[in-house]
């Protein structure tokens, strides 16, 4: 019977990612994927979100080599009119201001030879029949395996033990579906028709290589163009109108009407082939009730998988497997902490799932480019996920943009206050960083003005002990917990004790003078990271205001 200290379950991103990313930390890999590389599979278009995580693993040289097209942002018809407008990477990604339109066969093959150079036993051809025991996470996990049954190209059944079983089999879902874990999202009811074509229109220059996303009567189109002069089509409808007009035309004469109803994809594929496909996507969006159990972890597809209107597969993908092998190493070095990093696994990892969720269901709601069920319908959806709407305008504020989400919400017909609360709080924010940096110029007692001013915490901000990401694994630490963020931001022991200080009695001196003592280290030696600590806290919000400057 053959053990390894982990078995990763699914080829794909999340599951080769999650694999190289254990074997980096010493563990012995076993990774069980039943199709036989390259295998065929859709979305191709990347996020600069995802390059630093290629770069990690090691794998940004190979995908860069391989010559995919660079995409430098998107070209959309959506919002109020039915022109076309592009947003570009650039505007909000400096460091990495383009991705990848990728033939995913081959990015899903680099990845997972990738995984294979770092040491993982990747067998292809091999199918996982069945885990167990599957339990769910109540204590540290017992000191026993967990057994897998697989069959290999022969057919014949065989078992293998592991310590964990990472489960990345894409929207098979092995133990989702074993447990009855999953549930549908009945919020975004739609199916997806898909087939490439060769000898297309591309966009004009400078946006000749965008994805293209255009919203017509039943729903919404994507263009991706590919390196082999290939074009990449979906439509996403409704899922009972393509169910019923899948099985009374055909999925071709389907997907063929969809894109007639489309003026520039109608355009582009004028003189276009179909060269592969079509092919329909019914299993849409849906989550996992838990996605940890006791020496299990789902990641990727298997786990959750959202509407793809902003190109969020393989990012979602590419995250979870780093967050699970980190997860999985803390548990197999430390079970005492598997409990309390499983709670943070899974608030990790779906902070950015419902924060995509929302924006997808914002998205829909507001678009006004063209007047249709579908539309109205989403509309309604889109009002009722957005709860409560505070924190989701604090969360898209302070979260980096993965894509085009700020410049959507613009364009479109957002419900009453949402963009202008998002601006006003972004328009506060660079307000309040203006009226420190100016108190900080200002001569007073001491060095500056600031040092009598006394910091005082909003509400709902507090420093909790939790497990951090650190270093590809878990960790004790300090998170920072607020209203915009409640999966917490890990901080610095020295941000938690000046968070702790601040009790809205204490000056910015007093505070300089207590973590000096806390240090072992004079005043003056802190008093410029606790100024710009504060700077910070104020700016963001968690410090609610400095009385004596904002009074």
């Amino acid at each position: 019977m053959t053990r390894a200290d982990v078995i990763v379950v699914g080829g794909g991103p999340a599951g080769s990612t999650a694999a190289t990313m254990l074997a980096r930390k010493g563990w012995s890999v076993l990774l069980f994927e039943k199709e036989r590389f390259p295998r065929d599979h859709i979305g191709e278009s990347l996020l600069p979100a995802s390059l630093p995580i290629l770069e990690e693993l090691g794998a940004l040289d190979a995908v860069r080599a391989e010559g995919f097209l660079d995409k430098y942002g998107a070209t959309m018809v959506w919002g109020a009119g039915r022109e076309t407008w592009s947003w570009y990477f650039r505007e909000t990604n400096r460091t990495h201001p383009s991705a990848f339109q990728v033939w995913r066969p081959r990015f899903d093959q680099i990845l997972l030879e990738n995984a294979a150079r770092h040491g993982v036993d990747v067998r292809e051809g091999h199918r996982v029949l069945e885990v167990e025991p599957l339990s769910p996470l109540t204590e540290a996990p017992a000191g026993r395996d967990i057994r897998v049954r697989y069959a290999g190209p022969d057919g014949v059944a065989n078992e293998a033990t592991a310590g964990f079983v990472v489960d990345a089999s894409g929207q098979e879902g092995l133990i989702g579906r074993r447990l009855g874990l999953r549930e549908a999202d009945e919020h975004f009811r739609n199916l997806a028709v898909y087939a490439y074509f060769e000898g297309c229109q591309r966009l004009p220059s400078p946006d000749e290589t965008n994805i293209l996303i255009e919203s017509f009567e039943n729903g919404w189109l994507w263009l991706i163009p590919l390196q082999s002069g290939w074009m990449s089509v979906g439509a996403v409808v409704d899922h009972q109108f393509g169910s019923e007009g899948i099985r009374s035309a055909g999925a071709e004469a389907f997907l063929r009407a969809q894109i007639a109803a489309a003026p520039n994809a109608a355009r582009m594929l004028r003189d276009a082939t179909l060269v592969k496909g079509p092919n329909v996507l019914r299993d849409w969006s849906y989550s996992s009730r838990d996605v940890v159990g006791a020496r299990w972890v789902l990641a990727g597809d298997a786990a959750c998988f959202i509407d793809p209107l902003f190109s969020t597969g393989v990012h979602l993908a590419l995250s979870a497997g780093v967050l699970a092998a980190a997860y999985v190493t803390t548990a197999l070095k430390d079970p005492g902490m598997a409990v309390p990093a499983a709670a943070v696994y899974k608030d990790l990892y779906y902070s950015q799932y419902h924060l995509f969720r929302q924006l997808a269901g914002l998205f829909y709601s507001t678009n006004r480019s063209i007047d249709s069920y579908f539309w109205e319908a989403r509309r309604i959806i889109g009002d009722e996920s957005l709860a409560p709407r505070s924190a989701f305008i604090r969360a898209v504020a302070g979260q980096p943009p993965k894509g085009y989400e700020r410049a959507v919400l613009e364009r479109g017909e957002a419900p009453e206050g949402l963009v202008s609360g998002l601006r006003a709080l972004v328009s506060d924010r660079a307000e309040r960083r203006e009226r420190f940096d100016a108190a900080l110029a200002k001569p007073g007692p001491g060095v500056t003005a600031l040092h009598s001013a006394v910091p005082v915490l909003a509400a709902a901000v507090s420093i909790d002990h939790r497990p951090v990401l650190a270093d590809g694994e878990f960790e004790w630490g300090e998170v920072l917990v607020s209203e915009g963020r409640p999966e917490g931001t890990a901080v610095s022991g020295f941000v938690a004790r000046l968070v702790e200080l601040a009790d809205g009695r204490r000056n910015v001196a007093a505070i300089a003078a207590a973590m000096a003592e806390l240090a072992g280290a004079s005043p003056a030696a802190v008093t410029g990271n606790v100024l710009s600590a504060i700077g910070v806290l104020y700016a963001e919000g968690a410090i609610e205001r400095l009385a004596g400057i904002d009074d």
